[in-house]
């Protein structure tokens, strides 16, 4: 049996408040004005509605009458105007005069209008931006296929993603996991769908389409919770490749049981190229470019080419450092890893290309 090592507190077990919008997907924001903007907008409109109506009958006020003193003075006006406007209309102030009557017709009435749709604004909005929210999220749902999940959206999980991002994957193809309802507001922000909710929970992995995805990132602050995540994603998903991170080493094993492809233990990786950059900085900073995506030298993973079947591991274009047959890694100089065969695949170092998409890459920071 395996004994977990826990390190640390994690952002996958936040306070109470964040339980509250637990497992709740939020699409990426396309309206960004606040709340508290349009409700004063809309205030002004309306008083601006209502000032120009007093205006309208203040003017025309002798064509008005009053059935209590047969006199519309100012307050007679506003009283009329709020009155009218809100539809309310008791008929102990009414436009008996021509003029007045058609000053009704062309612009009091009109301005009701107005000032009903301003009233009534604010629902009609909230009604149809839920309306809009809830046909996009059932498109997501309907078009998301063979997607990216990363549950944990800190360093490791940011450092992971723009290694993928730069390989070419649309952030459309994206979707974070995260407790933190701060942290997938930040992720909407830069163009994510988020889920919030607690990982190690099947519905909430549910609702990422999970069982959908083509890879799946755990990059949680606790190797515990990266186990459970693991086991509650391999159950959902038996042929996800799923990568993982750990702090302790000695938890790797039980990662890998859990249905992890691949583990990265990142207190030890980043322990080792610290040690790498005393004994040579050159050494460290040719390490450091290949784990960075995009810029200087890319490690990747690429299909042996037609014209590279049978030739020797050393005659390729690339600087081929393992060849990937089937289930087994032959480092470059193993005997058995030439000639090449047309199903290996071969890990390269090649200049990285911008413009260029490598078919997978196996540097990830962090």
């Amino acid at each position: 049996m395996f004994h977990v090592k826990l390190h640390g507190s994690d952002a996958m077990a936040r306070g109470a408040d964040e339980k509250l919008v637990s497992r709740r997907i939020k699409l990426p924001k396309r309206i960004v004005e606040k709340p508290l903007r349009q409700v004063t907008r809309r205030l002004l409109m309306a008083l601006f509605v209502m000032a120009l109506t007093v205006l309208i009958v203040w003017i025309d006020r002798a064509g008005y009458h009053d059935n209590a003193n047969n006199k519309v003075d100012f307050l007679d006006c506003v009283y009329y105007a709020t009155v009218t406007l809100s539809t309310t209309g008791y008929g102990d102030i009414v436009p008996y005069s021509d003029s007045a009557r058609l000053v009704n017709v062309l612009l009091i009435t009109p301005l009701r209008v107005l000032f009903l749709i301003i009233l009534v604004g604010t629902t009609l909005e909230v009604l149809t931006e839920r309306t809009r929210e809830e046909w996009r999220l059932s498109r997501w749902r309907k078009n998301l296929r063979d997607h990216t999940v990363v549950v944990g959206f800190g360093t490791k999980g940011r450092s992971a993603l723009q290694t993928l991002l730069a390989t070419g994957l649309s952030k459309e193809q994206v979707v974070i996991v995260d407790p933190s309802a701060k942290v997938i507001d930040i992720a909407n922000a830069e163009g994510f769908t988020g889920v919030v909710g607690d990982a190690t929970r099947s519905d909430v992995l549910l609702r990422a389409e999970i069982q959908k995805a083509r890879q799946i990132v755990i990059a949680t602050q606790r190797d515990d919770t990266a186990v459970l995540v693991t086991l509650t994603a391999r159950q959902l998903n038996r042929g996800a490749k799923i990568v993982a991170a750990v702090r302790e080493e000695e938890n790797a094993p039980l990662l890998k049981q859990s249905g992890a492809d691949a583990v990265i233990t990142s207190a030890s990786a980043a322990g080792r190229l610290l040690g790498l950059s005393v004994l040579s900085p050159s050494a460290g900073t040719v390490m450091e470019d290949l784990i960075q995506q995009g810029s200087g030298l890319d490690l990747i993973e690429r299909p042996v080419n037609r014209a590279e079947v049978g030739k020797s591991v050393r005659d390729t274009d690339d600087l081929v450092v393992s060849v990937l047959r089937g289930h087994r890694l032959l480092p470059y100089d193993d005997p058995h890893a030439s000639p090449l065969q047309l199903t290996d695949r071969v890990i390269t170092i090649v200049r990285a290309a911008p413009s260029a998409t490598p078919p997978v890459v196996l540097g990830s920071a962090d």
